[in-house]
């Protein structure tokens, strides 16, 4: 096959030729870059040098020789590089050293998953067999057996794991592993990007425990880190490891030229705003590159579109026999043998195009890729960079090309591309002191070694969070130590990445029940409802049967044109108030950057610094809240689209932050026709509510903000439900998060009601009162109707993105009028307040005529208009 720069070259000239068809808004080339070497260390052990000669590294870039330069020093390292710049060798030398020197010499491995720990670990054995040294090398996650886990204790050189694993299933038994633990020099924490957010947060208090240990068995193991290109890298992990650590980023590696494109689909109704389907628009970008035998990633922002698009590329491109298998979907919840050979395809060149979620995004070897293809923006400017970044090595001409979603970020990204090649990459921000989190880990710390009077665990509320434990009689004192109380393993209650542990197995009927793949806890209700079309590798499956107490989805293998989305209902509570500021309209963006959006202020909370993401997080005092506001307490004149314009010094609405509880639930589905993507039906669904505790961010509109509307209340309600679907677009450029990170809810700041989106409005977001209001409860019968719009973190307990928006409330205001305001549609599109046959014919009109209220008029609007 012709897999060189010239059909690379080719399929470029095809994508940027299409006139009249898409908007090319960028072209980028990157050129190529030399590289830089150095010298091998003095010291190393000729052995190992003439063991990667033979590979055909003959000297180390300057990058790796600097990395062990501060790891020969005993100093804990980070190496910030981009991908396939042999960050590898900068952990993979030092150790392997040492364990010649040392044949006692333990180290400690974490990937953040299954997969790319064994992929490292292929390329760390076949260095190991040139050296012909007794350096033992195991992978210890959950399939391992158990046999071999005795000796992988035992007699294991370097344990390659994963935070999970060492999180449930080594520190708890450490005596056991006090081998490792006796011996350990090096602690290899790889992808370090990944560890923020919630993730990074309990990460972080693992690595607490990590230590903790260490110094029970004698070790003080240096740490040595790699990372995708972030803000942050050296603050992120000195905030993992709690001490200083150097920073290496002066990278030597060599790279080919890369082409990136940034391309937005046509508009094909400019009255509705409404674009050709971006997955169609990846779809044949995607096909310009593959019929041209160029090796293609194409990157999905959901499991559902990953299994679209394959289908659609399989159809396209396996229309003879001995195509099968050269375009494969590749995603969380196959089956580890699945992704094996998925993987295993790709480095061999079996596999020509591979339709993947962000799960290939890490540093896996799949080879030599020359394209890739992002179906919908990643949700960060560090995320879009990892994902261009997978096509293209160290020589040959590459290509990116970026296909915009009509969502306002896709397009605020799209259209302002200045703004994103400009931007640093976000900031990898965690929280390990988040008191849901800490209190978690400090159970797990007790039951594996009693907490002395005086120890350190975090914050200096070390002992209220203990004699709270006490209390709930978890922990026990004697003799200045905290010992466990109870029989349960606290560490199996305690999932580092999600809500729940469990996963729900996909049976195939069709096949005597065999296993045919997992969907995750949360993903669950909203993807193997009874009814729903699942998908799993382009096949289509009917969903007989949910059993939800056993976490069985029960499938059966279908012809069908059409494909199934979830329908989700939300109703948000207050549980109690942090802060509250009334708005008096007029806000602006000016003063805050122009008309340039500023770069954000590492939010408090999660930057482990002030009150955190909860009230109780400040020394573990109580922080009572503030005095209701008047909206939150009932009092002052009443407010709604027919009532009467409030007095002149009368807040138009009042924002307020703090903790809320959620509840959510999969109320119904839509049906989409494959070939059209037009909506062919609806169904009803009936499982339980899904409920957390989090942070939010709300606002409360008053009279003065409704008052003399020319609509009825349930088009105003449009309107405020437009409003919150553009907020939660645009705040990701304020926060500098992912667009998942928050989520939004319109309902009334007492849970008395809440818009969802139902099967008698053909999906339109309508009244629905809350469980427990009297019957016969309507939009117009209500007493008192302020709309109240809620954006809140999208994780268990916040992760301080909530009290960052409330800092920033008059400028998420502005920037999201002004992109209202600036889209070309006439009453709504998905580039501004959503869908019309979502939101309705006068959601963009009421959605702006609220806003204008709220911000009135801006002399220098932040420029986040999104262009159609």
């Amino acid at each position: 096959m012709s897999r060189g720069a010239a059909p690379i070259e080719s399929a470029l000239e095809r994508v940027l030729g299409r006139k009249g068809e898409e908007v090319i808004t960028a072209v980028r080339r990157v050129p190529a870059r030399a590289a830089r070497f150095a010298d091998w260390p003095a010291g190393l052990p000729e052995t190992l040098v003439a063991a990667y000669r033979a590979r055909g590294i003959e000297r180390p870039f300057v990058h790796q020789a600097l990395a062990w330069e501060h790891v020969a020093a005993g100093r804990h390292a980070v190496t910030v590089t981009p991908t396939a710049s042999g960050k590898t060798l900068c952990y993979n030398v030092p150790v392997l050293a040492r364990c010649l020197a040392d044949p006692s010499t333990r180290a400690l491995y974490l990937f953040p998953t299954k997969a790319l720990a064994q992929d490292q670990v292929a390329e760390l054995q076949e260095v190991i067999d040139r050296l012909g040294a007794p350096i033992k090398t195991w992978t210890y996650d959950g399939d391992t057996p158990d046999d071999a886990r005795r000796a992988i204790r035992a007699q294991g050189n370097i344990v390659v794991t994963n935070p999970d694993m060492l999180h449930q299933g080594i520190l708890p038994h450490h005596t056991k592993w006090a081998k490792l633990f006796q011996n350990l020099r090096y602690v290899v924490i790889d992808e370090l990007h990944t560890y923020r957010g919630v993730f990074g947060s309990h990460v972080a208090n693992v690595v607490r425990r990590l230590k903790r240990i260490c110094r029970f068995h004698g070790s003080d193991p240096v740490f040595v880190c790699s990372s995708a290109t972030i803000a942050n890298p050296a603050e992120l992990a000195s905030r993992l490891v709690e001490e200083p650590v150097a920073l290496v980023d002066d990278n030597g590696a060599p790279s080919g030229e890369k082409v990136l494109v940034f391309l937005n689909p046509p508009v094909i109704n400019r009255e509705l705003g409404i674009r050709r389907s971006y997955l169609t628009t990846a779809r044949s970008i995607a096909a310009e590159f593959l019929k041209r035998e160029v090796p293609t990633i194409v990157f999905a922002t959901s499991r559902l579109n990953v299994e679209v698009l394959s289908k659609y590329l399989k159809e396209e491109f396996e229309r003879r026999p001995h195509d099968a298998g050269m375009i494969r979907g590749y995603r969380g919840g196959y089956l580890p043998n699945t992704r094996r050979e998925i993987e295993q395809g790709l480095r061999r060149g079996d596999i020509l195009g591979v339709v993947t979620t962000n799960a290939l995004e890490l540093g896996i070897d799949i080879g030599a890729l020359g394209a890739c293809v992002l179906a919908g923006y990643p949700g960060t400017v560090a995320s879009t960079w990892q994902q261009a970044g997978r096509a293209g090595r160290r020589a040959g001409v590459s290509a990116a090309v970026f296909v915009a979603k009509s969502e306002p970020l896709d397009q605020f990204m799209v259209t302002h591309p200045e703004y994103f090649f400009s931007k640093p990459p976000e900031a990898g921000l965690v929280n390990p002191d988040n008191l849901l989190i800490r209190v978690a880990h400090v159970k797990c710390a007790a039951f594996e070694l009693p907490i002395r009077d005086g120890e350190r665990f975090g914050g200096d509320d070390l002992p209220e969070i203990l004699k709270y434990l006490q209390e709930e009689r978890i922990l026990h004192p004697a003799d200045g130590r905290w010992h466990w109380n109870q029989e349960v393993y606290p560490a199996d209650t305690v999932s580092l990445r999600s809500v729940a542990n469990e996963n729900f197995v996909i049976m195939d009927q069709t096949r005597q029940n065999q296993v045919l793949a997992e969907v995750d806890y949360a993903s669950a209700p909203a993807t193997v409802y009874e009814d729903a079309i699942y998908l799993c590798e382009s096949e289509i499956y009917h969903v007989k049967r949910l059993d939800y107490a056993q976490r069985r989805a029960y499938v059966a293998r279908v012809d069908a044109d059409y494909y199934t989305d979830a329908i989700t209902g939300t109703a948000v509570k207050v549980l109690e108030v942090d802060g509250a500021a009334e708005v008096a309209g007029g806000a602006s963006a000016e003063g805050e950057g122009g008309a340039d959006l500023p770069s954000p202020r590492p939010s408090p909370a999660a930057a482990g610094e002030g009150e955190g993401a909860r009230a109780e997080g400040k020394g573990g005092a109580h922080i009572p809240p503030p005095r209701p506001s008047p909206a939150a307490a009932g009092e002052g004149e009443g407010a709604g689209a027919d009532g009467d314009v409030a007095g002149a010094t009368a807040p138009v609405a009042v924002a307020e932050h703090g903790d809320v509880h959620v509840a959510w639930r999969v109320s119904g589905f839509k049906k989409i026709k494959f070939a059209t993507r037009e909506n062919v039906g609806f169904g009803t669904v009936n499982l339980p509510d899904q409920e957390m505790q989090t942070t939010a961010c709300w606002w409360i509109l008053r009279a003065g903000a409704l008052a003399g509307l020319p609509w009825t209340r349930a088009e105003v309600l449009d309107g405020v439900v437009g409003i919150a679907y553009a907020m939660q677009h645009i705040a990701p450029l304020l926060l500098m998060c992912d667009v998942r990170d928050l989520e939004r809810c319109v309902g009334d700041r007492g849970a008395t009601w809440f818009a969802k989106a139902d099967r008698e409005s053909r999906g339109r977001y309508a009244f629905a009162a809350a469980d427990g209001q009297p019957a016969g409860l309507t939009l117009e019968t209500l007493p008192r109707f302020e709309p109240t719009l809620f954006l809140y973190d999208n994780y268990p307990g916040g992760i301080g993105l909530s009290p960052e928006l409330f800092a920033r409330r008059d400028l998420l205001l502005a920037a999201t009028r002004a992109a209202v305001a600036a889209c070309g549609c006439a009453e709504g599109c998905p580039s501004c307040v959503g869908p019309v046959v979502e939101m309705g014919l006068s959601a963009k009109a009421a959605a702006l005529a609220i806003l204008e209220r709220l911000v009135g008029a801006v002399a220098s609007p932040p420029r986040v208009e999104t262009a159609s």
